[in-house]
């Protein structure tokens, strides 16, 4: 992980206190007080003025203040400093002024040392979300000379040309390529696992030489380099702070330039792959994709969040959560607080406001509630990661010890990082809330009750019940609502997931399942009004009888999407009747909703057949439609053969026919006229192996059926959609409200005595539902 660029926000300066008489003493710098000046590109109506302290710490002074710190050198007297001041700030500053404004600010905020001499006790600010544990790995001297062969690689030219191969080089790996064959490789050899690991930290650390260089060429200092801790993972940073000396397109080229450099190294590996062809390598081009990406969420202080301070001239985001927050109240526009930002600097906050804190709070419940069963996931993880470090040990491979380490902490450390953010978290805001309620009795016993109030939530959700450190399953949803709600024992009423109670019958003798060890059973509920129900004045439609293939969409969810696709092929030999239907039906009673029914049905007759009655029909019907799609689509085609087909004809109709399920599996949303093309094109390949098989010849009768429904024809471009019934099909669609019913009458094409048979086959129909 890499928090970058490690520039501490400024903190802004207290306001003056009143006037005091002027200070004896000659008032002098702090050692190691550093000037930036005016902040450039800001968002504040009046731009702030930014001082670095020796400890690093970024300060953001008001222009007096600010001038009256320049005009502090540790020899000018009190008049002497008001004086300055009031020729650089234009305005009249009084000796008492620059008396009270040292004693109240300055001297407070660490900037100018004590009355008697001696340095101030400066403490940084802490917040939440900070790296700790800082581990300085270069000075800023070392950190430049480092650095200042990689400004070269910020040229405008060489910038383009690398973008242009870092988007060619995504679009190969993720659309030609792909992962899988580096996926398989990686997880078979742990020693692949480790070299993809290593590389991906190494990467980290030249994300931040981006950074540095970024600086460096636009003309600010890179400082010290190190790592540190960040929710208790590995991190690196560098210090760009003196980047506040540059404009806004340059303090958004160091924030971006880690990003750059992951660029760099994804090209340079792909580059090494194309000379290897080391799959495994490209999983690390896929590591750098997923950094950047992650880089860039501006919810925390990472790359993204930098770049959108700088684009907006507002150095610390956070800071400004409660002006914001409190700025939106009616009664609080016209305050002088609430207008500090330019107003497009202060709508780009406030969006982030509204954005953010709803999702930190979502975030922060969520980890709540599922921590508990997230640690007993994790502890059964831990516990399998134990044992087969154990066997690897036994057998002495060091490369899959070290693997199954790996795993381990990234399996422990997410848990130890939520527990730290909690306990942060409660800590900081208890002190806070002492401290606000001091001397308020009244304020202090409502935060008494809310905390209590916290607590007992906090037991509710933690409270050590079976249900509630129970190891997360595979066959869970995982939804919100799993676990939001609590979970509610039904008798008789069970979901994948729940707990509840049922009677089911268990052979004598064998174990019985547990939560931990489930065992598949069948648990019949009814159907409790999942199924849609039947709002349409007139009769459903029978089900299909035996050799009949049928496609049955009924829409009543307002806003879905339903198909309904059944495709059959039906043998009849032996001398049966075809007394075959093939029907469509797409009833529709929704808003804003498409309703599709294709059925696809072919009847080869094998030798003489009696009766020959097929029968294709569709109906598509709006009731109370209201912006709505429905087609039925019925297609039948029927071919009457001199004898069965060969061993190769069969081998020919049987991969041809694979094609024909591939293709109903996949129709949903193509344009109409695709599926009228298609549904033809095969129709052909069918005729044509019949025709093309030398042991048969086709016989009396071939028919291709078709019945039309009224109404208008959805148009191809309307999404997702079916194409109307092409010729030898039959086609129902209506996009109005309303539309009657419609059925189209069957073709019969009789052939040889009337005596019927019964059908000796069945269709296979392959039904889709998408709701």
């Amino acid at each position: 992980m890499t928090i970058t660029p490690n520039r501490p926000p400024p903190e802004q300066d207290a306001p003056a206190a009143g006037v005091a008489e002027p200070a004896a003493a000659i008032p002098s710098r702090a050692q190691g007080i550093e000037l930036i000046g005016a902040m450039r590109g800001s968002g504040y109506r009046v731009p702030p003025s930014l001082v670095r302290r020796s400890d690093g710490q970024t300060l953001q002074l008001t222009p007096l203040l600010y001038a009256i710190l320049d005009a502090v050198d540790g020899e000018r007297t009190l008049p002497e400093i008001a004086a300055r001041a009031t020729e650089s700030t234009g305005r009249l500053v009084r000796a008492q002024d620059v008396s009270s404004l040292v004693d109240s600010s300055l001297r407070p905020l660490g900037l100018l040392t004590q009355p008697d001499g001696s340095e101030p006790e400066v403490k940084r600010s802490d917040p939440l979300l900070a790296l700790r544990l800082r581990k300085e790995i270069t000075n800023p001297d070392v950190t430049r000379r480092l650095t200042a062969p990689f400004a070269l690689l910020f040229n405008p030219f060489v910038v383009i040309l690398v973008v242009c191969v870092f988007l060619a080089a995504c679009w190969w790996l993720l659309m030609v390529e792909g992962l899988a064959a580096a996926t398989a490789h990686a997880f078979q050899d742990p020693g692949v696992l480790l070299l993809i690991v290593a590389v991906t930290v190494l990467s980290a650390g030249f994300h931040e030489f981006g950074h540095a260089a970024a600086a460096r060429y636009g003309g600010a200092t890179p400082g010290r380099m190190g790592m540190g801790l960040y929710l208790l993972w590995p991190a690196f940073f560098t210090d760009v702070t003196d980047s506040y000396r540059l404009g806004r397109a340059g303090r958004i080229r160091t924030d971006l330039g880690g990003l750059y450099f992951n660029a760099i190294v994804a090209v340079v590996i792909v580059g090494v792959w194309w000379g290897t062809h080391y799959d495994a390598l490209l999983l690390v081009v896929l590591t750098q994709l997923l950094q950047m990406v992650h880089q860039l969420i501006p919810m925390v202080r990472f790359d993204g969040y930098h770049v959108l301070a700088d684009i907006t001239g507002v150095p610390d985001l956070f800071q400004r959560i409660g002006p914001t927050l409190a700025g939106l109240l009616p009664w609080r526009w016209g305050r002088p607080a609430s207008r500090t930002l330019k107003p497009w600097a202060r709508a780009l906050v406030c969006a982030w406001v509204l954005v953010v804190v709803p999702l930190l709070l979502f975030s922060l419940t969520m980890m709540v509630l599922t921590l508990p069963r997230v640690i007993a996931t994790a502890a059964v993880a831990l516990g399998e990661r134990g044992q087969a470090l154990g066997q690897e040990a036994a057998r002495g491979d060091v490369t899959a010890v070290l693997a199954q380490v790996a795993l381990m902490l990234a399996t422990a450390v997410p848990i130890l990082a939520t527990l730290y953010i909690l306990i942060r978290l409660a800590k900081t805001s208890l002190v806070a809330l002492w401290t606000k309620t001091r001397q308020r009795p009244g304020r202090r016993a409502v935060a008494a009750a809310l905390v209590l109030a916290l607590i007992g939530g906090l037991a509710w959700a933690w409270w050590p019940a079976p249900q509630t450190y129970r190891p997360i399953q595979a066959y869970e949803r995982g939804t919100i609502s799993d676990v939001i709600s609590p979970v509610a024992a039904r008798p008789g009423h069970l979901t994948a997931g729940s707990a509840g109670q049922v009677r089911t019958i268990w052979p004598a003798g064998t174990e019985r399942p547990t939560p931990d060890h489930p065992q598949l059973a069948m648990v019949l509920v009814p159907r409790d009004g999942h199924a849609p129900s039947w709002v349409f004045p007139f009769s459903k439609p029978l089900p299909p009888k035996p050799g009949d293939n049928q496609a049955l969409a009924v829409n009543t969810a307002n806003g879905s999407v339903l198909y309904d696709v059944a495709f059959a092929l039906v043998w009849v030999d032996g001398g049966s009747a075809a007394l075959n239907t093939n029907s469509a039906y797409a009833f529709a009673s929704c808003k804003g909703c498409t309703t599709v029914a294709v059925a696809f049905q072919v009847v080869l007759i094998v030798g003489e057949s009696r009766v020959v009655v097929p029968q294709n029909l569709s109906e598509a019907v709006n009731y109370g439609c209201v912006d709505c799609l429905t087609a039925a689509i019925a297609h039948q085609l029927v071919l009457t053969l001199n004898g069965p087909l060969s061993a190769d004809g069969m081998t020919q109709l049987s991969r041809l026919w694979a094609q024909i399920v591939t293709f109903s599996e996949n129709l949903q949303g193509l344009p109409l006229s695709e599926v009228q093309a298609r549904l033809l094109d095969l129709e052909q390949q069918i005729k044509d192996v019949v025709k093309a098989d030398s042991a048969v010849s086709p016989g009396g009768a071939t028919s291709s059926t078709s019945t039309q429904t009224p109404g208008p024809v959805p148009a191809p471009t309307t999404a997702p959609s079916s194409a109307p019934g092409t010729e030898g099909s039959s086609t129902g669609a209506t996009d109005q409200p309303g539309a009657p019913p419609s059925t189209g009458s069957p073709t019969q094409v009789p052939t040889g005595a009337p005596t019927p048979t019964p059908d000796q086959s069945t269709p296979t129909p392959t039904p889709i539902a998408t709701p």
